[in-house]
């Protein structure tokens, strides 16, 4: 489950973010978690809260925003949505889709105290 990790690495984040701002506790952690990330948000919202047990962000709501997939069609021209990594493009069916958006995962906002 590499979401334990990506939990991790986010827990790190928002511990360095309210030692830098002299924070007693962080109440928010805003993700925006793409649909083509291979990130399932419900497992990562199980580990978020497993991580941040006995820490600063222990009781802190995660707030997941969900980004949809969007790709470059080379032969169209334009911008298509996507539902899939190398999936055709929905207005031509060709594979020549480079994805533009959707794929990622980041920290959006962190509330603190």
């Amino acid at each position: 489950m590499h979401e334990m990790s990506l939990a991790e690495g986010v827990l790190q984040l928002v511990e360095d973010t309210a030692k830098r701002e002299s924070a007693r506790r962080v109440k928010l952690v805003v993700l925006e978690i793409g649909r083509m990330s291979s990130v399932q948000p419900e497992a990562l919202r199980f580990c978020f809260d497993a991580v941040t047990r006995d820490s600063i962000a222990q009781g802190a709501v995660l707030e997941i925003v969900d980004v949809p997939g969007v790709g470059w069609c080379m032969p169209c021209a334009e911008t298509v949505p996507m539902t899939e990594l190398y999936g055709a493009c929905p207005k031509c069916g060709s594979h020549q889709v480079q994805a533009t958006g959707g794929t990622e995962m980041r920290v959006k906002e962190i509330e603190i105290e």
